[in-house]
């Protein structure tokens, strides 16, 4: 069974061609479409999707209040941002209120049809090239000190965890840097998760960005 999807995207045409790349790749499929968040509740438990790919900047219900909704569903499916980076100041919300991930609008197809994958499988879809610059950006280089707080929850090598995993790297890429096992990684993700709060590796990416480790 492939991966379902659900996309939010306002322009028509901008839509289809989203969803004509989505449905080149034969894993995935997309379930429903719609120009906006406000019936997303419904589209989820109707159509049961694996990833919600959503646009940032929408009518009525925008990106941000889409992944409030979603991830407090139980059994909430993945949530992949769109967004045009340099006037969408939501992206930093929309992480720290849970999504899995966020997309520039010129990503190349191949790319975006792989970011679907990878937050389907559980991962974050955290482009070192992006991600820095982003939560950079929003933290202006000032040190959060209830991040520094919770960093100190952290075993020093949950630590190194952490910043690779800020640094985007995937769990195979962290355990080769680190040597150790992925299932080692897996487990010492859960726990940083657990100590920091967060409910997915991008929110543990934020944390350690906004306490300046990463």
């Amino acid at each position: 069974m492939g991966i379902r999807v659900v996309l939010l995207e306002d322009e028509e045409l901008v839509r289809g061609g989203i969803r004509l790349i989505l449905e080149s790749d034969p894993g995935i499929e997309v379930a429903a479409e719609a120009p906006d968040g406000s019936g997303i509740v419904e589209l989820v438990a109707k159509h049961r999707p694996d990833v919600v790919l959503t646009d940032i900047q929408m009518p009525r219900v925008d990106g941000l209040e889409v992944t409030k909704r979603v991830t407090a569903l139980p059994e909430a499916p993945a949530v992949l941002v769109l967004t045009t980076f340099d006037v969408d100041e939501y992206v930093h919300a929309a992480l720290q209120a849970g999504a899995s991930g966020f997309l520039l609008k010129d990503t190349p197809p191949r790319e975006l049809a792989a970011a679907v994958h990878t937050v389907a499988s559980g991962e974050a879809m955290l482009s070192p090239r992006i991600t820095k610059r982003l939560l950079g950006a929003f933290a202006a280089g000032k040190e959060n000190s209830d991040a520094r707080g919770k960093m100190d929850r952290l075993t020093p090598r949950e630590r190194e965890v952490a910043i690779a995993v800020a640094q985007g790297l995937s769990n195979a890429e962290i355990a080769g840097h680190l040597y150790m096992s992925a299932s080692t990684v897996k487990v010492h993700i859960g726990r940083i998760m657990g100590k920091l709060g967060a409910s997915n590796r991008t929110q543990v990416a934020i944390v350690t960005h906004d306490a300046g480790l990463a």
